[in-house]
């Protein structure tokens, strides 16, 4: 019984890789690595805190990482990653996807980020923004006069593009 249940286990995880295209991948690759703080090709307790720290959330909790850990049930490798990944995204709305990464950077839950601190993020994280894609974003971004962006209604945009077009 134990070789099925391997065998079984081995077939969902080779299905996850089929469930996004290869740019998609691509990108969970970056993210992995950008989480995989030591580069041992797992992901720790240690890597998500060292994570969280450089987006400026210095308080989580090791109650909360190791809740996100447990969802991996087993160390969190690239492909239980992406497994992780394609159980949340399989039939969720893009919008919500994008509206609970855009609440990372709102721990207060205002609704808007900072335009500045966004940009920021944008030219020095991950994929790497270029200033001009910076520019064209905050071209079609509603920020109000504090310099904050709506980032409801940018994820509205995104996902269903601007009506002013």
């Amino acid at each position: 019984a134990g070789r099925a249940t391997a065998r079984r286990a081995q077939r969902s995880f080779s299905n996850v890789f089929s469930m996004f295209e290869q740019s998609q991948i691509q990108e969970f690759k970056e993210a992995f690595s950008c989480i995989d703080q030591n580069r041992d090709g797992i992901i720790t307790k240690a890597d998500l805190k060292e994570t969280y720290s450089q987006l400026g959330k210095t308080n989580v909790s090791d109650e909360e990482l190791e809740e996100m850990l447990k969802e991996g049930k087993g160390p969190i490798n690239f492909t239980v990653f992406l497994t992780l990944f394609g159980e949340k995204l399989n039939g969720t709305d893009p919008e919500e996807s994008i509206l609970n990464a855009f609440k990372l950077f709102d721990p207060a839950s205002t609704g808007t980020v900072n335009k500045d601190e966004f940009k920021q993020l944008l030219l020095t994280q991950a994929d790497k923004f270029s200033p001009e894609e910076v520019e064209q974003m905050f071209a079609v971004t509603p920020i109000d006069v504090s310099g904050n962006i709506d980032y409801k209604s940018l994820c509205y945009i995104i996902t269903h593009g601007d009506e002013k077009e």
